[in-house]
């Protein structure tokens, strides 16, 4: 499992798959292809944490961090327009159309703009592809990370690792 796979599970609402699972996740957290120790180790810290809790009340800060409080919102595009914003749907469709042009479909019913499925997309790509893909993220994820920061959760250091690889690609092609 690729780290951009790995961030879509672990900032996804969690499953019931996630309860027996917890062994396999810290071992692909372990053995992640391409990512550094403290990258591996910001994986594996949320594993602690996420694994020391049962599956409601894991749920339960879920649902408080992202879903009751809109300046945690996984939604790309609800950080760069107004709550009314009239080119919020455009973008949407955009994105929509963008990923059926790359053959991928999305399940489940979410917008297109969800982080999670983002970094699901970028689990498919090259690593410099995904981090190039997900560079257009990178301020909107900076700015909810610096938020989760401040309301101590500990999916902040999550959108953390997302932020710096959509970093490290304008680093990577200025050389």
């Amino acid at each position: 499992m690729n780290i951009y796979k790995m961030l879509s599970v672990l900032l996804d609402y969690p499953r019931d798959e996630w309860a027996s699972a917890w062994g396999e996740l810290r071992a692909a957290a372990e053995a992640c292809p391409g990512t550094s120790a403290e990258e591996r180790q910001v994986l594996l810290d949320f594993l602690d944490w996420a694994s020391s809790r049962n599956l409601i009340e894991l749920q339960q800060a879920y649902v408080r961090c992202f879903d009751l409080n809109p300046e945690h919102a996984l939604y790309i595009t609800h950080h760069l327009f107004e709550e009314q914003d009239r080119e919020r749907g455009p973008a949407l469709v955009q994105i929509t159309e963008f990923f059926r042009s790359q053959g991928f479909e999305i399940d489940g019913g979410e917008l297109p703009d969800y982080l999670p499925l983002l970094l699901e997309f970028a689990s498919t790509l090259d690593d410099l592809e995904a981090r190039a893909f997900l560079q257009q993220t990178g301020e909107v994820v900076g700015e909810v990370a610096t938020r989760l920061e401040t309301a101590e959760s500990p999916w902040a250091g999550l959108l953390r690792l997302v932020e710096r690889r959509s970093r490290l690609t304008a680093l990577a092609t200025a050389q």
